[in-house]
């Protein structure tokens, strides 16, 4: 087993207890809730009567089910509207802080937490979403959990836990002009395999991972769990502090120096035994796009779709499955397949750095007739932010639909769809069957650079050939 990581370090200080099955209890440091996995968990507690046992804990805020183009309430879908105003009696009734729109820091759960502050390094962190492991780039344990280990938390402020492995992916060099640390996760994913992380926790490290900035690492810890992993992480640094401090729930004063240093004293030791590593060169790298029906069926986009008996036999059935639904044939490329919708947004690239990225690459220019595309911010401040700077005009004036903040088409649980098989060039982090809301609708996920050049050209392209 793995020795001195953070990984190791982290949960040891978190561990309470190691039960009678083998588990480690692991105290939470940090629990965030939202509006869909948290109905039954608040219910479960009131059968009991149950207090939360650390209210003060725990931060709420919704995002999944919210719309993100006519969000006046009530809401005209009356399962979010129910959702929300569930979550609402709840938190009001359990005193637990709650950002609702309301507060304008209303938005995504996963890029709410970081913007304000609230996650650190050295945390043990927990969601009802598979996607929890963004936090991992601070250098956190962050686990995504169902509604059943919600009201655990919720009741006792622990998990039990079965302890990782540790995998260790370094990557050194410098990312050419135009690959992004979207299409490094999605190269690890297909190198590995979507089942490749099971059991373990990924430790990105190298000097490739160091140059990234915070919005990128929460990139590629998002799609950790993408590539079976239960979390990712990555060693706090300069760029983490410097990210942190200042914000609103940041520690100030001698709090800080004292969190500073515990900060530093958890990192992976230079000595420090890993499970497995897998080295890579920033130099091999290429922009990504998935062309089938999980996140490992991906090919770089100068590269041609995979033959059936490329694969190990017992991976066949689903690569037929996938050439099936999305209407390709092996052999054939990627550029110049034209696109229905692009969706710019999600848990993965939908801060300001990626909205940032995609109006520059826009401006000055116009959208396909033939598209329907989607900017959704991760949350009010970014959206503010990105208004600020006059990111949204860019994005109206190129004919790009300027939403509020929310996750949007990333899941097809609110009102943003798509329709029938229509092909979606998204940013998000799932490519699954139905993942977007129409059962016959095919997802390419891709980089935000790559997303908006399909739009302007309506079909997919190498963005390196624009910039």
């Amino acid at each position: 087993m793995s020795e001195r990581t953070l990984y190791d370090h982290v949960w040891e200080k978190h561990r309470v207890d190691t039960l009678s099955n083998g588990q480690d209890q692991l105290f939470i440091g940090l629990h965030l809730i939202h509006e869909v996995t948290t109905p039954q968990a608040f219910a479960k507690l009131r059968e009991q009567g149950l207090p939360v046992a650390f209210p003060d804990r725990t931060v709420g805020t919704v995002d999944h089910i919210v719309p993100t183009k006519h969000v006046s309430r009530p809401y005209e879908d009356a399962q979010a509207e129910l959702m929300v105003s569930t979550l609402e009696q709840n938190v009001r009734d359990f005193g637990i802080r709650f950002f609702d729109p309301s507060t304008h820091k209303q938005g995504i759960v996963h890029v709410v937490g970081p913007e304000l502050g609230l996650t650190r390094p050295g945390m043990t962190i927990a969601c009802g979403d598979s996607h929890t492991s963004t936090h991992g780039a601070f250098g956190s344990l962050a686990f995504g959990i169902g509604s059943t280990e919600v009201s655990y938390v919720l009741q006792t402020q622990t998990l039990a836990l079965n302890r990782l492995k540790v995998r260790k992916i370094q990557m050194d060099g410098e990312l050419g002009v135009g690959i992004y640390a979207k299409d490094v996760i999605l190269r690890i994913i297909h190198e590995l395999g979507v089942k490749g992380g099971l059991g373990y926790a990924y430790e990105y490290g190298g000097s490739t991972i160091q140059a990234m900035s915070m919005d990128e690492r929460m990139t590629m810890c998002n799609m950790s769990i993408e590539g079976g992993a239960r979390i990712g992480y990555v060693n706090p640094d300069q760029t983490t502090y410097d990210y942190i401090k200042g914000r609103e729930f940041a520690p100030t004063g001698d709090d800080w120096d004292r969190q500073l240093a515990y900060w530093k004293s958890i990192v992976s030791a230079s000595d420090a035994k890993y499970d497995d590593v897998l080295c890579l060169n920033a130099a091999d790298m290429t922009p990504m796009v998935t062309w089938g029906i999980t996140p490992g069926q991906s090919v770089g986009i100068q590269d041609s779709l995979p033959a059936i008996d490329s694969v190990d036999e017992q991976e066949q059935p689903l690569l037929k499955k996938a050439y099936d639904h999305m209407n390709f044939k092996p052999g054939m490329s990627l550029i110049g397949q034209p696109v229905d919708v692009v969706f710019i947004g999600s848990c993965t690239n939908s801060r300001l750095s990626d909205l940032r990225e995609a109006a520059r690459l826009l401006k000055g220019k116009q959208v396909s007739k033939q598209v329907q595309v989607f900017v959704v911010p991760g949350s009010q401040q970014v959206k503010k932010q990105a208004e600020d700077e006059g990111l949204d005009q860019v994005f109206i004036q190129a004919g790009v639909e300027w939403r509020h903040a929310g996750c949007s088409m990333c899941l097809g649980m609110n009102t943003d769809k798509l329709v029938g098989n229509q092909l979606c060039a998204s940013t998000s982090n799932r490519n699954f069957i139905g993942r977007q809301g129409s059962p016959s609708g095919r997802t390419l996920l891709m980089s935000p650079a790559m997303a908006v050049m399909a739009a302007v050209e309506g079909r997919i392209v190498d963005v390196r050939e624009y910039m």
